[in-house]
């Protein structure tokens, strides 16, 4: 399945980059109040890494690195969420995340969903790896694909939808 959709790289240097970013920070705040509503919910959706895959992949990495680092701050300080101690392996995925999705987007210039699953895996195997060095704790690795399927499936098919049904 591929589309001739729209993809975009902006640049540090245009109003709509901080625009976007802003507007992915508030989704941000937002959604992962939702999903906290259910037991696990953040772990199981990973609402911080599904607005900023989608992000980064229709407006490119610029504007997702932007919501990437300035989300999950700005969620500790106002929520308490996440947690001091997760925040920097956090930031660390969502930074992997929006690269990866970013230049992925920009190097093939089309979205499809062998590509996005690609992007989704290589950032959770590097994420994870990351994780996994920063805690040495590799059950709570494991656990983002053995409890967060769902999210990561939910990621895939938001982001390829975005990709290819919005102009």
């Amino acid at each position: 399945m591929e589309t001739n959709a729209k993809l975009y790289c902006l640049n540090y240097n245009e109003v709509r980059t901080y625009l976007w970013a802003a507007l992915f920070v508030v989704c941000n705040l937002v959604l992962p109040l939702v999903a906290h509503l259910i037991p696990q919910g953040g772990i199981i959706f990973a609402p911080l890494s599904l607005v900023i895959l989608a992000g980064a992949y229709k407006l490119g990495w610029k504007v997702a690195l932007l919501a990437a680092v300035v989300s999950p701050l700005l969620n500790h300080y106002l929520t308490g969420m996440p947690a001091w101690g997760v925040l920097q392996v956090m930031m660390l995925k969502l930074v992997v995340l929006a690269l990866a999705a970013g230049l992925t987007a920009q190097y093939f210039r089309k979205a499809t969903l062998p590509l996005i699953v690609g992007v989704v895996l290589a950032a959770e195997i590097i994420g994870g790896i990351g994780e996994w060095a920063l805690t040495g704790d590799i059950v709570a690795t494991v656990s983002d694909f053995t409890i967060g399927w769902p999210g990561l499936l939910l990621q895939i098919v938001v982001t390829y939808l975005v990709c290819t049904k919005i102009g």
